[in-house]
């Protein structure tokens, strides 16, 4: 799940599993798979961000150092 906020101020948190595509024109708009379609103050960029760490934190991945150790490489 990922919180964003609607144009009005309010937030709203959204399945991240269900989010079909984002777009900016130029409000950006999320699109479910389900039809339903989100207008958000939220950048595409920072729905990127929001994805990509709920899936680490939900695949328990949490920093890219552990990807790297899980990975076989170590940072120096």
């Amino acid at each position: 799940m990922i919180k964003v906020t609607r144009l009005n101020g309010s937030e709203l948190v959204i399945n991240a599993d269900l989010i079909e595509f984002v777009e900016a024109i130029p409000d950006t708009i999320v699109s479910l798979v389900t039809g339903k379609k989100i207008m958000i103050t939220e950048t595409k960029d920072e729905v990127i961000q929001k994805v990509a760490q709920f899936k680490r934190l939900s695949s328990g991945i949490n920093s890219p150092k552990e990807v790297d150790h899980m990975q076989g490489e170590e940072h120096a």
